[in-house]
């Protein structure tokens, strides 16, 4: 039988790893807001029957903001095959069995991570629980995928990996933008020897906001640990530093220049290795139409990938070949119309690895790489971490 899945934390990301459970099946879920934890069991296909989805509303997670009515609609997935490259409720409350092969949606994450059907357990929550559900998932001996940042600062990662290496369990964070086709195409090209030696990677990725967006969770710092750098910025270090290696040497600031919150809605970094190859990353949420660029620059090439799919424009993988008498380059460009796939791709390379007895990667460490850099941009812009 395929490995049974525990959901903590069914909002936006919540649904969209539902969707992608290659390899896995639904077991349990469990939100703040019940409603939403019903919402998300009752679309989930069962034994190819779908179960009409629930038409609700329901408030915003841990915030005053209003959320819109959510109807969700899981399809089924492929399994992909991948190669890596990391209200109180009483304690003693029973939750009755389903029938076989229903998900159930139950009170409190502990009733999720303690679940008997379940053998992975999803951490999708607001990012100051992060580190509190996957701590319990690993103590009732449950492997885990927590998404990124995986805690709100270094003192909350403090002692996980040493856990789960203790109860041999496997903990994978959520780096998802690892496997969006460019970024897979791109790691087999750099790793191909194509591009020659890296000398540096410019990486920026924003958006916009929206009418309120400095009233949401984000912006609360108790909530988040921060802003646009530990939201999207975490991506862009963990990408650069999958295809650079690790940092040695960490500059910039963060700022807020539009919002009105107490975290950053910019951040501006150079990162570099022991070798003197750079990373200059920009990570904003002033940028007022959506981007994503990452670009990385070979003594023989160059690549450039534009786009994440939807609001971000479709994906697309430049390659600039150098010639022997320099001048324009010879180039190919590759788009990716379809939609977005990461998920189940990370999700089925997290399967392999708990089949293999692999350490995920990316991982905990992973987590901590990128967490060191964003205390020090913050710790130097003047940001409480």
């Amino acid at each position: 039988m395929s490995p049974g899945v525990a959901i903590v934390g069914c909002g936006l990301i919540g649904r969209k790893r539902a969707a992608a459970l290659a390899g896995g099946r639904l077991v349990a879920c469990a939100d703040l807001v019940p409603a939403r934890a019903e919402a998300l069991v009752r679309s989930v296909r069962v034994a190819g029957t779908e179960v009409p989805a629930l038409r609700t509303e329901v408030p915003a997670l841990r915030t005053g903001t209003e959320v819109p009515v959510l109807r969700t609609e899981v399809p089924a997935l492929p399994i992909p095959t991948v190669r890596s490259a990391g209200t109180s409720v009483p304690a003693t409350l029973r939750i009755p069995a389903p029938p076989p092969g229903i998900p159930v949606a139950v009170p409190r994450w502990q009733d999720a991570v303690s679940h008997p059907g379940v053998d992975v357990v999803i951490v999708a929550t607001t990012n100051d629980a992060l580190a509190e559900v996957t701590r319990g998932a690993l103590e009732a001996g449950k492997h885990v995928l927590v998404e990124k940042p995986a805690a709100r600062n270094l003192a909350e990662l403090a002692s996980l990996g040493e856990l789960a290496r203790a109860k041999g369990l496997r903990v994978r964070v959520g780096f998802n933008h690892r496997y969006h086709p460019a970024l897979l195409e791109a790691r087999e090209i750099v790793d191909s020897g194509a591009l020659g030696p890296l000398m540096f990677i410019r990486g920026r990725y924003g958006h916009g906001g929206r009418v309120g967006y400095d009233r949401e969770w984000r912006a609360n710092p108790a909530l988040s640990g921060g802003g646009e750098l530990v939201d999207q910025g975490v991506h862009l270090i963990d990408l650069s530093r999958w295809f650079l290696g690790a940092f040695s040497s960490v500059e910039g600031f963060a700022a807020t220049y539009f919002w009105d919150m107490p975290v950053d809605d910019n951040a501006f970094l150079t990162l570099r290795t022991s070798g003197g190859q750079c990373a200059f990353l920009h990570v904003s949420c002033t940028e007022w139409k959506n981007l994503f660029s990452f670009e990385i620059y070979g003594r023989d090439g160059k690549l450039a990938i534009d786009g994440l799919g939807g609001s971000y424009g479709v994906e697309r993988l430049a390659w600039y070949r150098m010639l022997p008498e320099m001048g324009p380059p010879e180039t190919t460009i590759r788009e990716f119309p379809r939609g977005d796939q990461s998920w189940a791709l990370e999700f089925a390379a997290f399967m392999e690895d708990i089949r293999e007895g692999r350490d995920p990667d990316p991982g905990l460490d992973a987590a901590r790489a990128a967490l060191e850099i964003v205390e020090t941009i913050y710790r130097r812009s003047g940001y409480a971490s």
